[in-house]
């Protein structure tokens, strides 16, 4: 590592910022009050220190954790600069936050985190013609993609976290992303820059420009040093570019600033250059042998002018999707004027490719190119975890060798992690050389970590015999740039600290990184969890029964930032409805790994009894949308139902949990009161009693009891104690609590379509219950006791075929009843039973031919539905019914008890009007409103003003002749 120049050192140590992070050097509570006041008092953005605010920052999407002090979000260019004033002022280091996905930690920080997400998000200036456009730092890549796509236009930059990561982050990066092979770099398409500096003044960057003081002579000096010491390769993002300083290219303080993640100045303003979009797009994926022969193939492609060519081997893949024969492939995106352009020219890289590829496929529709993108941009999340279910870490992300040296490098650096005892799944930028990678590392043991940093500077030296750069797209951070001097020598690194102190002589600007930086194997988040498993309820199998390892799972991609609902997708609601990362998935989890971390160094130190903790998952849905969307499988519906079961472990509990929780005991014991309460729901004072008293939202309309439930109607038609033969004459449907008292015109609807199968309908059992009002309430003890009870009143049908017409209770039996009762073999045996209506049908009766109905649908697909029972059959089902169009993804916003309770209102529905609502407005006349849940159903009728079905009803309808759908705005359900 190199030592400090004495000569560039801060000139007054005293005010010097200090390693807040470090405990001996921590301002106590008098100076970190008397910060707070002037950071109040200069600046009209938020500033936060509390628990909360600093929890959400203590991390970034790498292995490495620091605390801050607090949180500023400015509001403009001049919040910026009486922020830093400030900071100057107290001898505080700041870091700027862009979306807070870095993956070599330079994200995080110990003094103020500059969070620009919040309010610096406008495009300025967009001139198609002269192809520019002016930004702040805080826009988000996919929202200026979309301004400039109606001109035909794109930022060409594309990291994988497009729909969450933003321009200042890029810039500080210099991020590339899968079509660099096109058009390069973030610093290939910086025009200029505006910085606020940690000194106080502002400066304007631009080709031809001076940059600080001293830049030039400090250039001049160092001539044959900045003309030498790089390497030349498309993808070197390590260290300080100074050489795009040199008099023959520019000199460009622009570009020398991109990559410079955070230590030099703050970005108040970007004007970038933008590339015209082609037309129409095409995707050859070439199929080859093995890893090592894609690799030296990618090289060959790039003389075709393709736009991509990303390269990934089957060891990453969990499923086929489309893919051709291969067990690696490459994908390479072409263009054109038209489809037909773009086609022709993925079939000539396909021809040029035909020598080494086994197989090779060309699509050309949107959705297949999309479905196949997801495997490639999912794979930083999809990586954190290898096959057999082990952990694996960035830290070695991102290495990039020139494109001809990939084969080889490839086969060395799989033979180093055999040497090492360590495995990962390389894939990435193939065409430029670029590679990315998780590694299971151990980094919760001592012995596991000096492997880690044995290993790293292995690493760094295979990496430089190759002629390549340490970091390919990502950054240095703190994860490689202690070994910089392996890339560049002792001299020119020390140059990088000397340009650093032009810059910021006060060392105010992200100290640790880049520049004098810390050990790679310090500041690991890892170090403050506990190292045996907490005391949990449910069984965690896919983490090895340690919550701890199921919150490890975020790892910071922030996926579930994304603010627009892409295709199906569930996650996260709360997160677009509120805009708040403390209602993101990633923010709960942050909470919660300080909360693990507690007296051991953690912000939260109150336990489960944290109030932090609580109020982030008050926001949370359940929807569970995170388990199947988020890459690395972090399931906070169960991580919340956790929470909840401790937090209030022998205490009082919210009156909702009570109400609703209870839910299917109140409505068995209410069932033979069914008119009379519904009468009741009617009159308003008794209605906002009892609300008040259940902690029900006022805007919400009791729903309507069943005067009839769905078994006393079914054994009625039957008789109780039918006697059946055989099994294959008999469907068993489960007698949810919503279809049995809340909606049995659903379970009728679904004996009608059973029985034209030419099966006779009986139900489970009597007093089943799945359990998902206690789990969802975090009443897990009285969970489990119901759902023993079920399985003992199973009895002989355990394991026999069950509809289940609710898909909450389905999702429910079969994820949450297992790993609660992990202990008993009858639970897997009745989740394993678990089937939707279509995937019964599909299943047991795959002859029978559905009503052809013809009409459109619109609607949504259940949350819980998607995240854990896949809607395959329901979509095959509806084809073969002519039930036409896509249901909308995200969530209802109801989500069970969540839109009920008190407070919830607002939240409920922004959730309802990210998508349900405005497909249902956009949709044809005449569209069926399609809607399984009972709460989507509910939504739609309180809060949309229509009348939603299930499946099964739409089915039942179309089964009897010359029947005619019901106007779904002529009965708006809902209730009192």
């Amino acid at each position: 590592m190199a030592s400090r120049d004495p000569s560039t050192a801060p000139r007054s140590p005293s005010t010097a910022p200090r390693d807040a992070g470090d405990a001996e050097n921590a301002p106590d509570d008098t100076v970190r009050a008397a910060l707070e006041r002037a950071l109040r008092s200069a600046v009209r953005g938020e500033v936060a220190f509390d628990a909360t605010a600093r929890a959400l920052t203590t991390m970034d999407a790498s292995n490495y954790r620091r605390v801050p002090l607090g949180v500023v979000a400015p509001r403009d260019a001049d919040d910026i600069a009486a922020a830093l004033a400030v900071c100057r002022a107290h001898g505080v280091p700041v870091v700027p936050r862009g979306g807070g996905t870095s993956i070599a930690g330079q994200a995080t920080g110990t003094g103020i985190v500059l969070d620009l997400t919040r309010h610096l998000r406008s495009i300025t200036e967009l001139d198609p013609g002269s192809r520019t456009a002016v930004v702040q730092p805080g826009v988000v890549l996919d929202d200026l993609r979309a301004a400039a796509a109606p001109h035909g236009l794109t930022f060409g930059p594309d990291p994988s976290t497009h729909s969450r990561c933003t321009i200042g982050g890029m810039i500080g990066n210099n991020s590339c992303g899968s079509h660099s092979v096109a058009w390069g770099t973030t610093a290939d398409n910086v025009h200029a820059l505006t910085v606020a500096r940690y000194g106080g003044d502002t400066l304007r960057l631009a080709r031809g420009a001076e940059g600080p003081a001293g830049l030039h002579e400090l250039v001049a000096a160092h001539l044959a040093l900045l003309r030498t010491g790089f390497p030349g390769l498309p993808r070197r993002i390590s260290g300080y570019a100074m050489d795009a300083l040199l008099p023959e290219r520019g000199p460009d303080p622009a570009r020398a600033f991109c990559g410079s993640e955070g230590t030099l100045g703050v970005v108040t303003e970007a004007t970038l250059r933008l590339v015209e979009a082609p037309a129409a797009r095409a995707l050859a994926v070439l199929g080859y042998a093995d890893e090592s022969a894609a690799a030296e193939a990618a090289p060959g492609l790039l003389p075709h002018h393709p736009l991509t060519v990303e390269g990934m081997a089957a060891d990453l893949v969990r499923e086929p999707a489309g893919l051709p024969r291969g067990a690696a492939w490459l994908f390479a995106e072409t263009g054109g004027a038209t489809p037909a352009e773009a086609r022709a020219h993925a079939e000539r890289i396909v021809r040029a490719a035909s020598p080494d590829a086994v197989d090779a496929a060309v699509v050309t529709d949107r959705a297949g190119q999309r479905a196949l993108w997801r495997i490639r941009e999912d794979a930083a999340g999809t990586a954190t975890r290898l096959p057999d279910g082990s952990e694996a870490w960035p830290g070695w992300e991102d290495c990039a060798v020139p494109p001809a040296r990939l084969g080889p490098y490839l086969r060395d650096f799989r033979a180093l992690l055999a040497e090492h005892g360590l495995r990962g799944t390389p894939y990435g930028h193939f065409g430029d050389g670029c590679i990315h990678v998780r590694i299971d590392f151990d980094l919760l043991s001592g012995a596991g970590v000096a492997r880690f940093r044995r290993f790293s500077e292995e690493l760094a030296s295979l990496v430089v015999a190759h002629g390549g750069s340490l970091s390919g797209e990502h950054g240095d951070g703190q994860a490689r740039a202690e070994l910089l001097p392996r890339m560049y020598g002792d001299e020119l690194v020390a140059l990088f600290g000397r340009f650093k102190d032009l810059w910021d002589p006060d060392g105010g600007m992200n100290p640790g990184i880049l520049a004098r930086p810390a050990r790679l194997d310090e500041n690991l988040r890892f170090d403050v969890l506990p190292r045996k498993p907490v005391d949990v309820a449910f069984g965690y199998p896919h983490d090895g029964g340690d919550f701890s390892a199921a919150v490890r799972r975020c790892v910071g991609v922030a996926k579930c930032r994304t603010t627009e609902v892409p295709g199906p997708s569930v996650m996260c609601p709360s997160f677009r409805a509120t805009g708040e990362e403390a209602h993101s998935t990633r923010g709960r989890a942050r909470l919660l790994h300080e909360m693990l971390a507690g007296t051991a160094g953690g912000v939260i130190t109150d336990g489960w009894r944290s109030t932090e903790v609580r109020d982030a998952l008050d926001l949370c849905l359940s929807c569970k949308g995170c388990r199947s969307d988020c890459p690395a499988g972090v399931d906070m519906a169960t991580y919340k139902a956790e929470f909840l079961h401790h937090h209030y472990r022998r205490r009082l509990r919210p009156a909702a949990h009570y109400a609703m929780g209870w839910l299917p005991l109140w409505l068995r014991l209410a069932s033979p009161f069914a008119g009379a309460l519904n009468a009741s729901a009617r009159v308003r004072p008794l209605a906002a009693l009892a609300k008040r008293l259940a902690g029900i939202a006022p805007e919400r309309g009791i729903p309507v009891l069943a005067r009839e439930t769905f078994t006393r109607w079914l054994n009625r038609r039957w008789g109780k104690g039918t006697f059946i033969l055989s099994n294959d004459q008999v469907a068993l449907v489960w007698p949810d609590t919503f279809t049995e008292h809340l909606s049995p015109e659903v379970g009728r609807a679904a004996v009608r379509v059973l029985e034209a199968t030419g099966r006779r309908v009986i139900p489970a059992g009597r007093g089943l219950c799945c359990g998902l009002t206690y789990v969802s309430t975090g009443q897990l003890d009285r969970a489990r006791k119901v759902m023993r009870r079920t399985l003992d009143r199973l009895g002989g049908i355990l394991g026999d075929p069950l509809v289940v017409l609710e898909p909450s209770c389905a999702a429910t039996l079969r994820t949450d009843l297992p790993e609660l009762l992990a202990d008993d073999p009858r639970a897997a045996e009745l989740a394993a039973s678990v089937r939707t209506l279509a995937q019964y049908l599909e299943e047991y009766a795959p002859d029978w031919a559905p009503p052809r109905l013809d009409r459109p649908v619109t609607g949504q697909t259940h949350c819980h539905q998607h995240a854990v029972l896949g809607d395959g059959a329901e979509r095959r089902l509806r084809e073969r019914a002519g039930l036409d169009g896509e249901l909308a993804g995200g969530c209802c916003g109801l989500a069970g008890n969540f839109g009920f309770e008190r407070g919830h209102w607002e939240v409920s529905v922004a959730c309802a009007e990210d998508a349900l609502l405005p497909a249902v407005r956009d949709a044809p006349p005449g569209a069926e409103i399609l809607a399984d849940g009972f709460s989507c159903r509910t939504q739609l009728g309180q809060v949309g003003g229509v009348r939603a079905r299930h499946l099964a009803e739409v089915l039942a309808q179309g089964l009897e002749p010359g029947a005619l759908p019901p106007d779904p705005r002529s009965s708006i359900a809902g209730g009192a």
